[in-house]
């Protein structure tokens, strides 16, 4: 069997990025389910990754006067390129993914209101290697499987999204409906199940959720925004709202005192989360990117699993647990069901490819060119998915990626092939299973046969490996089976 058509390669298509072969060979000894404990158990890998930036034995990266990922976007890029190629915890890179799309921040904007290198801190900021609070994707990595409620209290304190969503100017004389309105609309129950009365109080309710800047003038390196509760700016009145806030289905939070203000959102916070409806959605999301964009979850899949998302009291990684090891995953006709984002597919394609001499760099304007810059979703509802990836511009640039990639790495290509270079066959068998794509029809199989073969009889000479072997990669990888996991 094809290495691309097991359950363990599955496994890591969609809780990770694939995996080499030399990845692969690390779960040689579990079973599929061992290899799901182990992928959901990240926390007993050590996160070292970072540690590996400037090895010459992984990916390289490219910064002319130094590596500043803190304070430079584009470096920022670079850093979380390399880790989602080179990370031990795949899972944790893919939920940290999950959630940048789920809570759409652009840096763009937030440069434009404070600056770039600031922008960058609020974004990326790797805790300890900077003064100030961690970055947003820090955030999402640090909390990607734990309880969606307590992230999303940070995700309201978070300086980034105090920016975006214009959280930093909300005060009890003018509130800023923007983040109590998304809260509600995007991050938890979705519309159909607020109004705009609820719009109102949610921004009443965070009132005073302000920003501020420490050590104004010191410097980029020095100075950084923080989240502070203004309790000065809080709106003290009751806030009523059409669903239930309490458990007891009280639904007006009632006055207190301004110094006591946060309450409110807390309060508010732990009635989306624990809202059956928002279970539901969280539910159907990860349905989506973990087992099928194509074939919609029954109902009983649904609430089975927005049941367990209560009962552990949000904790995401029971959610993930559920979709990881339901019969639906596992079973083969879900493989291959859902449609690889631009980043996705490049690092995928990497692992499997290789990166001998290949900077991480070279990835970002691809990337950019099918749709995908990281740090820029392209408005709060984050990037269209599945079949939005592929206009006819984005999947050209796929191919020309393919293309891109087996040029570079053509000699490493040729050396891989040579023990199976005896004929046309084995070398297509061979990189079937070295990059996984789907299963192809008998017409298109017999295409990239024909490819071997045209030019001439086959030989296996170190010559003919050196065209074929890269000009067979590029097929694949630029063909509609390679753009699915």
């Amino acid at each position: 069997m094809a290495r691309g058509h097991t359950g363990k390669e599955h496994l890591l298509r969609r809780a990770g990025f694939g995996a080499s072969q030399e990845e692969l060979a690390r779960f040689d000894d579990m079973s599929t389910f061992g290899a799901i404990q182990h992928v959901l158990d990240y926390e007993q890998q050590p996160d070292e990754v970072d540690s590996r930036i400037g090895n010459p034995t992984y990916a390289a990266i490219t910064a002319r006067d130094g590596f500043s990922p803190n304070l430079n976007i584009d470096h920022a890029r670079q850093r979380w390129l390399f880790r989602m190629l080179h990370t031990t915890r795949p899972l944790q890179e893919k939920m940290a993914l999950f959630w940048h799309n789920h809570f759409a921040t652009a840096y763009s904007k937030i440069a434009g209101t404070v600056g770039g290198a600031q922008a960058t801190r609020m974004m990326a900021l790797k805790p300890g290697e900077l003064p100030g609070p961690q970055g947003q994707i820090e955030l999402f990595r640090s909390m990607a499987l734990g309880s969606f409620r307590d992230l999303l209290v940070e995700v309201a304190k978070d300086p980034a999204m105090l920016v975006w969503l214009d959280g930093r100017l909300n005060t009890r004389q003018r509130p800023q409906e923007n983040f109590g309105r998304e809260i509600m609309e995007l991050f938890t129950f979705g519309i159909g199940n607020y109004t705009e009365q609820d719009v109102y109080a949610a921004a009443r309710v965070f009132t005073g959720w302000n920003l501020r800047q420490v050590n104004r003038g010191a410097g980029d390196r020095d100075s950084y925004y923080e989240f502070f509760f203004n309790a000065n700016q809080h709106d003290t009145s009751a806030k009523t709202f059409t669903f239930p806030i309490y458990r007891g289905g009280g639904s007006t939070i009632p006055a207190r005192a301004a110094s006591d203000g946060m309450q409110d959102g807390i309060d508010f916070i732990t009635a989306l989360a624990t809202h059956p409806e928002t279970a539901r959605r969280l539910a159907r999301r990860l349905w989506a990117f973990f087992v099928s964009e194509t074939v919609e979850p029954d109902a009983s899949v649904v609430h089975d699993a927005a049941t367990v998302y209560l009962q552990s009291g949000t904790e995401i990684r029971s959610l993930v647990h559920y979709m990881l090891r339901s019969r639906e995953f596992l079973n083969p006709g879900s493989w291959y069901t859902r449609y690889s984002w631009p980043v996705e597919f490049v690092v995928r394609a990497v692992k499997e490819v290789g990166w001998s001499g290949f900077s991480v760099d070279a990835l970002r304007a691809p990337t950019a060119a099918m749709g995908q810059v990281l740090f820029e979703p392209p408005d709060v509802n984050g990037w269209e998915l599945g079949q939005g990836w592929f206009s006819t511009g984005a999947m050209l640039a796929r191919m020309n990626f393919a293309a891109t990639l087996a040029a570079n790495q053509r000699l490493n290509l040729a050396q891989k092939a040579a023990d199976a270079a005896s004929s046309p066959d084995s070398m297509l068998e061979f990189f079937l299973d070295r990059l996984s794509p789907a299963p192809y029809e008998e017409g298109a199989r017999r295409e990239l046969a024909a490819y071997l073969e045209a030019s001439g009889a086959w030989t296996g000479s170190a010559a003919q490996l050196r065209v074929k072997a890269p000009g067979l990669t590029r097929l694949i990888v630029g063909s509609s089976e390679y753009q699915l996991v």
